[in-house]
């Protein structure tokens, strides 16, 4: 789901510079080592081979996309850094993810959001998310402020301001634990179940 090609280790460089950092993302979020994280739309990689180095060999990266152009980029960068604990396939969350339930630690929806609220499949998307967490699971819901204009990411009459996200989440049955903003252009929620 995200745009931008892994062209090789300098442009990711790049845009780690310019754009975000995703280890700071994944710091902020409390991905530990041994943990379960599930990268919703990850694209070629950007946030999951770096949680994959988090989790270490105690733990696991799903990562997919809807995109099989992406995900062999992904897959590529996997083999390049010989990791063996990230899975990556194509799915789409908004009809079913192929994984067990109450398995995830963790899921990032990483400039994701906002084009399910587009596409009006937010509700589906999250029911998925719902059955794969664990009870003590943690959805990231990180995506493009619309208050900070730029080059990158969506226009801003697409994007959605923390509290939207707040409202749109919590009538999914999750409760916001924590906000902040992350990078130039970015926010990040933080969501668990609410039981």
């Amino acid at each position: 789901m995200q745009g931008k090609s892994w062209a090789g280790e300098h442009d990711f460089d790049r845009h780690v510079a310019t754009v975000l950092d995703p280890k700071r993302v994944l710091e902020e979020i409390g991905l530990q080592e041994g943990d379960t994280l599930l990268d919703v739309g990850s694209g070629e990689g950007r946030f999951a081979i770096p949680a994959a180095e988090m989790v270490g060999d105690r733990g696991t990266v799903y990562a997919f996309d809807t995109s099989e152009e992406r995900l062999t980029a992904l897959k590529g960068a996997i083999t390049q850094r010989d990791l063996t604990n990230i899975e990556a396939f194509v799915d789409d969350v908004t009809k079913h993810i192929s994984l067990g339930a109450n398995l995830i630690d963790v899921c990032l929806m990483a400039n994701v959001f906002h084009e399910l609220v587009e596409q009006g499949t937010v509700e589906d998307g999250l029911r998925e998310i719902r059955r794969v967490l664990r009870s003590d699971g943690v959805l990231a819901v990180l995506d493009f402020r619309k208050d900070v204009e730029g080059s990158h990411g969506p226009p801003p009459s697409v994007r959605l301001s923390p509290r939207e996200v707040e409202e749109l989440v919590g009538n999914c049955g999750f409760k916001k634990k924590h906000s902040t903003e992350v990078g130039l252009y970015h926010y990040l929620v933080l969501f668990g179940l609410a039981l």
